[in-house]
């Protein structure tokens, strides 16, 4: 047998009979059909961003997720200042408002370049969606970005000025149901967006003629104008985390508010003393009428007050 010292090389005559063996095999499981080499049922990656004020769209998100799957909180990507996302599957989970998109996802589709083999939006709303999946589909293509699938799923209501969220957390709003169709629509990549009729068009432009409201911007607001800190206020500063716009600020003196609002009532309804209320506007025809219950607030039972926290704070 040839010793190394024979062996310029150094590699004995064993070795290198070891090394043809395993030459042989590599060279046998490259000619091996794919199916035995590699997996066919490789996952596809989704991206998942989503807006949240009371918890519903970010329980949509998460249902709709896998392991495979990136959340990512649009008020976040808007403080970032990221515009570029890139996934097999791109969603988009926002609540309407007015059958609306809230400005700050309005003005955030303007800006993302998304790419991705297959586009999805479902919007969550609590009574009325009228035209909702229309005006969404327009929206987004006028900025670039088609969806291939629109659709809306109908949760608790959290329009204080309309609605009890006593009496409206007792109701049995079939979501299990809703989610298992919209997750098997995703899952045959359907593309279908809700249709609108001719009298959803005609209520929605109503409610708008209604509100005030311009139909290019949506809910605007100013939170100083619509909002009052009470008494009530222990300085906790919850509502300077769960604001998606940051309004709110903890002082010396107590709690001020002041900025664009979107409208979004996470302030409201997650402060845990009920210490933030509406001003009294009898001129104004959205708070005309003032609040059904004053009492009632409302987060989704299944989110957590620190993942709104997480999903929002600026």
């Amino acid at each position: 047998m040839k010793t190394d010292k024979d062996n310029p090389k150094g590699i004995s005559r064993r070795d290198a009979l070891k090394r043809m063996g395993l030459f042989v095999a590599g060279a046998a499981a490259l000619s091996m059909p794919t199916a035995l080499t590699s997996c066919d049922n490789e996952k596809k990656k989704r991206i998942i961003l989503y807006f949240t004020a009371t918890g519903n769209s970010l329980y949509i998100a998460r249902q709709l997720a896998d392991e495979e799957t990136e959340l990512l909180s649009i008020p976040q990507i808007v403080k970032q200042g990221r515009h570029d996302f890139e996934a097999d599957e791109i969603g988009i989970v926002y609540p309407i408002y007015g059958h609306m998109p809230p400005n700050m996802v309005r003005n955030f589709i303007k800006q993302a370049r998304i790419k991705a083999g297959y586009k999805f939006a479902v919007l969550t709303y609590g009574m009325l969606d009228f035209n909702a999946a229309e005006l969404w589909d327009g929206i987004s293509q006028q900025a670039g970005t088609k969806f291939d699938y629109i659709n809306t799923l109908v949760m608790v209501d959290n329009w204080l000025p309309n609605f009890d969220m006593a009496e409206q957390m007792k109701m049995d709003k079939h979501i299990p149901e809703q989610l298992e169709k919209i997750k098997a629509d995703l899952g045959q990549r359907m593309r279908w967006v809700k249709p609108a009729t001719e009298e959803a068009r005609r209520a929605h432009d109503g409610f708008v003629a209604f509100s005030r409201l311009d139909p290019e911007v949506g809910f605007l607001m100013r939170s100083e104008k619509y909002f009052q800190v009470t008494d009530a206020c222990i300085g906790c500063g919850v509502c300077t985390e769960v604001c998606p716009r940051g309004n709110y600020e903890l002082t010396s003196t107590g709690v001020n508010t002041e900025g664009d609002c979107d409208f979004c009532f996470a302030c409201i309804h997650n402060c845990p003393q009920k210490a933030i209320q509406f001003r009294s506007l009898p001129d104004d025809p959205l708070l005309a009428r003032g609040e059904v219950n004053p009492n009632a607030r409302y987060r989704n039972e299944h989110i957590s007050l620190w993942s709104i926290k997480e999903s929002n704070r600026q």
